[in-house]
């Protein structure tokens, strides 16, 4: 599997060639299919990296601290 920034990239380089419009129909469509397939790998990694950071985040600094739940704990006490 590429990187994740091969993958971006490569993203990039199809939405421009769909862009331009000098390519054929069926090439577009394979272009976008190929496209959509990436975009949809990119977001999982995406959310799979959230979910690391969130829990990086929220991890209690002592062991004996309960894990703070809230990803905006200041407003939601002052709410």
């Amino acid at each position: 599997m590429k990187k994740f920034e091969e993958r971006l990239t490569r993203l990039e380089e199809l939405n421009g060639k769909i862009r331009d419009g000098d390519i054929p129909l069926d090439e577009a469509v394979a272009l976008f299919e190929e496209g959509v397939q990436l975009a949809k790998g990119l977001e999982k990694d995406l959310m799979k990296v959230e979910k690391k950071i969130e829990i990086l985040v929220n991890q209690p600094e002592a062991p004996e601290d309960k894990p703070n739940l809230e990803l905006f704990p200041d407003i939601s006490e002052k709410g």
